[in-house]
């Protein structure tokens, strides 16, 4: 029986909104919103017959705070932020929690290339590391977690704190 799932799915797409094209912002919202989505309706029936679950939706900085140049993304991470308010409501009675996640720029193949000194501003100078992100999943996935659910778990070194003044 299945009683977590783990939303983790992600893609990008750059482009202002004036220039992105329609088909771009429909494929990121296909695998980062509809994907979850349908990956909660497959596991509910499991849950409920299991008496409940956790499910940890992976969404983003960027569904916190807006960013230039990823409406698509940022668009599909707030509409994951909006699901999982809504299925923690609707399956909470069910003993199903449900919350989300939301890293910061992180050591994976998508932050393959950035610039290290764009993680220079956050309130943690540096680059997440995976398992950070894992050990939050973990504890949200958990019984220490029992009393959670429509959370909002920014992992991300304070970035959507915003930038930090000049030091000195």
């Amino acid at each position: 029986p299945v009683t977590v799932l783990v939303n983790n799915a992600g893609i990008l797409s750059y482009g202002a909104v004036d220039v992105a094209a329609e088909a771009d912002l429909r494929r990121v919202l296909d695998v980062n919103l509809v994907g979850p989505f349908l990956g909660i309706q497959a596991v509910v029936p499991s849950m409920r017959r299991e008496g409940g679950g956790s499910i940890v939706n992976i969404s983003s900085a960027a569904g916190l705070v807006g960013m230039a140049s990823l409406g698509a993304y940022s668009s599909s991470k707030w509409g994951l932020r909006g699901l999982t308010k809504s299925a923690a409501l609707d399956l909470g009675r069910d003993g199903i929690r449900v919350n989300s996640i939301h890293p910061g720029g992180v050591r994976t193949p998508m932050a393959a290339g950035a610039d290290p000194s764009a993680f220079a501003v956050y309130a943690i100078p540096r680059i997440g590391e995976p398992e950070e992100i894992a050990a939050a999943v973990a504890y949200l996935a958990s019984d220490d977690a029992s009393f959670v659910t429509g959370a909002e778990l920014a992992v991300d070194g304070g970035m959507v704190l915003g930038t930090l003044p000049p030091a000195g």
